[in-house]
């Protein structure tokens, strides 16, 4: 996908989040993020677009707790104000180069970082507002497959970023193959004395998770069990290694 295509998912996916948070009161619970209701979600979400819109309109990081987000005073606006905060962000981001330089957390340290990161930013987050009314769509293929190479390529900087640190995602050489049953997608992700690696391959690991590209992402980002995806071998390596599905 291009940066122009994660633009349009990041805005399409908002409406999507926007409307599921319609249609329950912004006090709900949401089922896939109980420590939320769809108010923080759709505030965390919306404020998430509108940092990263600042740190493109810089090129340097802004501090999220400076921003003016202008968020309506009632809850009940919020998913008009995520939308227009979307459409913004996709404006800022697509008069931009993506191959600028700018800060991120990530691997990645241009312009283009940014629009793939809320496209799946915001889609793991529809998904989790969705859980809400019901039922939840699914992550379509493509997003699902990139998304798990987004994760993967951003895991260790990700933990790095929020406090946690490598050591998190240390082991003793133990192994999980992920597998997609619905694309052409394949990891082995390791867990060594020196750290987290992955590679895109065909290989046997201590344990083997097979299931659509969208279950296997939501998996990874901690939004399901392993229960319904197909495993062999030890299935206590994803116990151990819990650290690497936080999101």
């Amino acid at each position: 996908m291009d940066h122009a295509a994660y633009l349009d998912v990041v805005v399409a996916q908002t409406h999507a989040l926007a409307e599921a948070a319609r249609a329950v009161d912004p006090g709900t619970t949401v089922p896939a993020t109980p420590e939320w209701t769809m108010a923080k979600l759709v505030k965390h979400c919306g404020t998430t677009h509108a940092w990263a819109r600042a740190v493109i309109e810089r090129g340097e990081f802004a501090n999220p707790g400076e921003l003016d987000l202008g968020l309506p005073a009632t809850e009940a606006d919020y998913p008009d104000w995520i939308e227009v905060g979307a459409a913004a962000f996709a404006a800022t981001a697509s008069a931009a180069d993506p191959g600028a330089p700018t800060w991120s957390w990530g691997v990645d340290q241009h312009v283009g970082f940014w629009s793939r990161r809320m496209a799946h930013e915001t889609t793991i987050h529809r998904w989790d507002a969705q859980s809400a009314p019901g039922p939840q769509d699914p992550v379509d293929v493509p997003m699902a497959v990139d998304g798990i190479d987004e994760r993967l390529e951003n895991l260790v900087p990700s933990m790095e970023f929020n406090s946690a640190g490598p050591d998190a995602l240390s082991g003793g050489g133990e192994t999980i193959h992920l597998h997609c049953t619905d694309a052409d997608g394949e990891w082995l992700l390791r867990f060594g004395d020196d750290g987290f690696t992955f590679t895109r391959e065909h290989a046997k690991g201590d344990l083997a998770i097979r299931g659509d590209a969208s279950d296997l992402l939501l998996w990874l980002v901690g939004r399901r069990s392993l229960d319904g995806l197909e495993t062999f071998g030890d299935t206590g390596v994803a116990d151990t290694h819990a650290a690497v599905r936080t999101f």
